[in-house]
């Protein structure tokens, strides 16, 4: 595993490392994971992938397993170890650094970001930046898959800015948003032991047709769009999209 430009832990240090794959457990099922998994080595083929953000490695790993050669940026060293924990987490060359900033080495056959990873991103200049890099990675061909929920802001009343995600006797999560600048803050209240654990975890929304606008702007162009792994049709109903663009 390779390790260059040094980074730091950002919103996802070591208490958020430590539970994480325990708090995303329903992430890491395998009827979650497996559609992904088919997805994205689909479109690899005999290429290398790419994953930003490829934290613990919930995606990484499986797809690694499947034949794919894998790397992956991650700004948190954390997570990073907590991958190189696991079976096959050493196996993933890693660069650690923001990935609107950093390259990984060699061109890649697809890249990828799962789980609403591109919203860690809390510009728009970011956001276009990371199209910028990935193009700059990526095989003449290559595809960009981006796995992001639909903003819901329909579900928000007149002035109203909070909106519950998750209400239970462990957990209280509020989203936070700012429609004038697309900014979400994602506040997660822990009650453990009789004690409150406050996370806040800052966010930018972005719309299908602003991230289509952002691939054109860094040479790709939208090729396919579903409502989830398994190729479902994406509908204004939908409340999250798989979207692949393709580099010239």
């Amino acid at each position: 595993m390779k390790e260059t430009h040094p980074g730091v832990d950002g919103h996802f240090d070591e208490p958020v490392a430590a539970t994480y794959d325990r708090d995303s457990a329903a992430m890491f099922a395998p009827e979650v994971v497996a559609p992904a998994v088919d997805f994205l080595a689909g479109l690899a083929g005999d290429g290398r992938a790419l994953e930003l953000g490829v934290g613990t490695g919930r995606i990484a790993l499986p797809l690694a397993a499947r034949g794919v050669p894998v790397s992956g940026i991650e700004l948190s060293r954390s997570m990073v170890a907590r991958m190189r924990a696991k079976p096959g987490g050493e196996d993933i060359d890693v660069v650690v650094g923001d990935f609107a900033t950093v390259t990984a080495e060699g061109a890649f056959r697809v890249a990828y970001l799962v789980f609403n990873t591109i919203m860690n991103l809390t510009s728009q200049e970011a956001q276009v930046s990371c199209f910028q890099k990935v193009a700059a990675q990526l095989e003449p061909g290559g595809a960009f898959v981006i796995e992001v929920l639909v903003p819901e802001l329909r579900r928000l009343p007149p002035g109203q800015t909070l909106r519950d995600f998750q209400v239970s006797d462990q957990l209280w999560g509020i989203d936070e948003y700012d429609v004038a600048t697309q900014r979400q803050v994602s506040h997660r209240f822990r009650f453990e032991g009789g004690d409150v654990r406050h996370q806040a975890t800052p966010f930018r929304y972005v719309w299908p047709a602003e991230l289509d606008l952002m691939a054109r702007l860094a040479g790709m162009a939208l090729e396919e769009r579903w409502e989830n792994w398994r190729r479902e049709p994406f509908t204004a109903e939908s409340s999250r999209h798989v979207s692949v663009w393709r580099k010239a």
